[in-house]
């Protein structure tokens, strides 16, 4: 009993206990996993948005957290309410047509020998279950939108009450689990510092993809850009892998309204835009954080979409900066 004391009351152990519980946790509540990854995700941004817009304005005219909360809500609200009603079924019907049109020209353009060696190539990876499973997420917007209207809900009543929700859990420190508290703190302030800014990073990556994607794609001609727009969005903040995948359907699309030359054309534009993101937005971005070799970003997909599936491809990369920040790889590089 004695030696099981002196045990827990090593920093490590507790440390290793500490990390073997929130694991067994998050098991216990994978079914529950969208509705906690979006909650963070919406807490992290709106809290973001807040202190960056509350420090501006106060430079101009003192005011309150509180009403910068409630105003940056009440916007989030609207516009979503204003894109449901006048976007989501517009968008709905570009995906929809979109899948089966892709679908009829792979299946209908037999003396096209591009389109047939491509079709074989897509039938190994079985395309037809993916394209069903993602008319099966559409006819689940119901569902998403009863999580995404709770999670903006308890983000928006954390933010408003962040303050006395600190004091309150504070309270923890001295109690008798004052030491799962402290293990709490300390892995929750490497969260948001590592996961948490990856995340951020990734997410305006994506908007800078889609944004300019977008306005090439218009140019190009191409139709179904309601459509494109989600895709490349939601395709962007997988690393590396994103890009690859959004271009297939780009290729298709372009190749059945323009033949080779709007294919090259599109090739072009993505390897632009792509450029500009490797060259001028990633290192201003990831000036402070550690880069990943792409062998590693490849391994870290792979294994965290086969154990948490399309999450585990958006999550995979902030997860492992997660634990690098936490093991310390890098702390000790020496710069120049």
């Amino acid at each position: 009993m004695e030696s099981l004391r002196k045990f827990f009351a090593q920093p490590s152990a507790r440390r290793i206990v500490f990390l073997l519980l929130a694991l067994l946790l998050l098991y216990s509540l994978r079914h529950m996993l969208n509705l906690l990854l979006l909650l963070f995700l919406v807490t992290f941004v709106m809290g973001r948005l807040e202190g960056i817009v509350t420090r501006k304005l106060n430079r101009l005219f003192p005011v309150s957290p509180i009403v910068v909360n409630v105003a940056l809500y009440v916007l989030l609200v609207s516009s979503l309410v204003y894109g449901i009603f006048n976007y989501a079924p517009k968008i709905v019907s570009q995906v929809v047509d979109m899948i089966n049109n892709i679908s009829k020209f792979l299946s209908s353009s037999q003396n096209d020998e591009v389109v047939q060696q491509l079709n074989s190539a897509l039938e190994k990876v079985d395309y037809q279950k993916y394209l069903g499973s993602a008319v099966d997420y559409i006819m689940k917007l119901g569902k998403w939108l009863e999580i995404i209207l709770f999670v903006i809900l308890l983000s928006f009543f954390y933010l408003l009450q962040k303050n006395k929700v600190v004091q309150f859990t504070m309270k923890l420190e001295n109690s008798k689990i004052g030491w799962i508290y402290r293990e709490f703190d300390y892995f929750g302030t490497k969260f948001v510092s590592s996961f948490g800014k990856v995340i951020e990073v990734q997410l305006l990556i994506a908007l800078f993809n889609t944004v300019l994607t977008m306005i090439g794609l218009w140019i190009l001609g191409f139709p179904y850009l309601f459509a494109l727009t989600v895709m490349v969005f939601l395709l962007s903040l997988i690393p590396v892998a994103g890009v690859i995948i959004s271009f297939i359907p780009i290729g298709i699309i372009g190749y059945q309204i323009g033949g080779f030359s709007l294919v090259l054309w599109a090739i072009l534009l993505i390897l632009i835009i792509h450029s500009l993101e490797t060259y001028f937005l990633n290192p201003r971005l990831y000036a402070h954080k550690t880069k990943l070799p792409m062998f590693y970003t490849f391994i870290i997909l792979i294994f965290s979409q086969h154990y948490m599936g399309i999450w585990g491809l958006i999550i995979g990369i902030p997860i492992f900066m997660f634990l690098l920040d936490v093991l310390d790889v890098g702390k000790t590089e020496k710069s120049g």
